[in-house]
């Protein structure tokens, strides 16, 4: 399989979570391939790394095989390019720049250049700096398509346009795909990318998230309808067949379910036994299905943050139980310590203690021994007295 354009782990970090990040994708020969994303989603960023005008930190971009880098003069040999923001060199008028566009094409006609001039309703000869960003679009748009290229490259490219002239823009997109020709188109429109695009890769914040396959889109083998009840109670009793349920708003008797293509007549069956107020088909397109996928996404950042911020909490109690380990280490180091300290400074006080107790009991004993002793004096005294008594009588 050929593959006109190639990106692999293209990335290309501004800080800040800014930039575009290890972005994969492979554009076939004669494929319309479309990026959809919000402004600052990296649209921009990818289309300047495949033209060559910025160089990336990490991967790599080829366009017909060549580096887009190293071989950025040459690739422009085979690509047109259109980009969002139009700056015009210091020429008179949008005819003078066209011919001298021409003459850097080395083109040898200018029929098919009057045809878009037509096609568009350009007026050439307005002066470049007074158009409007409609006509400096348009104008831009002539001058790359003019040259007839095998590659087409467009940035935004109907921006500026109003809603009829992007209607005839996506009819020269078709005739370009009419011819084989290879397309890269970034834009906000889904309705656009819808008519003219083969696959459509949707950028959120650097990233690409999705790549839808438009015929999978417009072959979904799904359909969703919205259907809303006279009355209350068969809006409940509808809701106990169990439809798979997109939508439920019990506030105005209405649900919105999915049901297989090969369902759609025994649900219109079952409906005639029940009172509408209306029922219409959701048409499954593009901007849907993408916004399923954001969903997605956001419910995957959620978790993948929650399970982060589990992780941090998780990771500091481990350090608070360490950290609680080693102050307690700490403390009973110092307690021990302490106690050392004292019994080895208070070992002479307790000895000096234990000599006066010794001393003081052989006190006590020595004047208990005295008072005995007087004790047994006193008491012959008396029986001498008690004796010497008798002999009075």
């Amino acid at each position: 399989m050929e593959y006109v354009i190639e990106a692999k782990h293209l990335t290309k970090d501004y800080g800040d979570k800014r930039g575009i990040f290890d972005l994969n994708f492979s554009i076939k020969k004669g494929e319309v391939f479309g990026f959809v994303g919000t402004n600052g989603s990296g649209k921009t960023t990818t289309i300047r790394h495949i033209m060559g005008f910025l160089k990336a930190q990490k991967g790599s971009v080829t366009v017909m095989g060549l580096d887009s880098w190293k071989n950025s003069c040459e690739i422009k040999k085979y690509v047109e390019y259109v980009p969002g923001e139009i700056a015009f060199p210091d020429l008179k008028d949008g005819n003078t720049f066209l011919k001298a566009q021409a003459e850097l094409l080395n083109l040898k006609s200018m029929d098919y250049a009057n045809y878009l001039v037509d096609k568009l309703q350009l007026d050439p000869s307005a002066n470049l700096k007074r158009m409007s960003k409609g006509m400096k679009q348009k104008t831009a748009i002539v001058a790359a398509f003019m040259a007839d290229k095998d590659i087409i490259i467009l940035d935004e490219a109907n921006t500026g346009l109003d809603p009829l002239m992007r209607e005839t823009f996506t009819e020269i997109l078709l005739d370009e795909k009419k011819k084989g020709k290879t397309i890269l188109m970034s834009s906000q429109s889904f309705d656009e990318l819808e008519q003219v695009c083969d696959r459509v890769a949707l950028i959120f914040n650097g990233h690409i998230i999705d790549i839808a396959d438009m015929k999978d889109i417009k072959e979904s083998k799904f359909k969703d309808f919205k259907i809303e009840f006279l009355s209350r109670e068969e809006y409940l009793k509808f809701k106990r067949l169990k439809y798979e349920v997109v939508r439920d708003q019990e506030k105005y008797n209405q649900v919105t379910i999915k049901v297989k293509d090969s369902d759609v007549n025994r649900l219109f069956r079952t409906l005639k036994n029940y009172h509408l107020k209306f029922m219409s088909e959701v048409k499954y397109n593009l901007e849907k299905y993408f916004k399923s996928v954001l969903a997605k996404e956001y419910l995957r950042q959620e978790e993948e943050l929650k399970r982060a911020k589990e992780k941090d909490i998780s990771e500091k109690t481990k350090a608070e139980i360490k950290q609680e380990k080693h102050e307690n280490k700490l403390h009973a180091k110092k307690v021990s310590e302490e106690e050392k300290s004292e019994k080895f400074f208070n070992k002479p006080k307790h000895k000096q203690e234990k000599r006066e107790n010794k001393k003081q009991i052989k006190e006590i004993k020595s004047i208990k021994k005295e008072v005995l002793k007087s004790d047994r004096k006193y008491k012959k005294i008396i029986k001498k007295i008690d004796k010497g008594g008798k002999d009075v009588q």
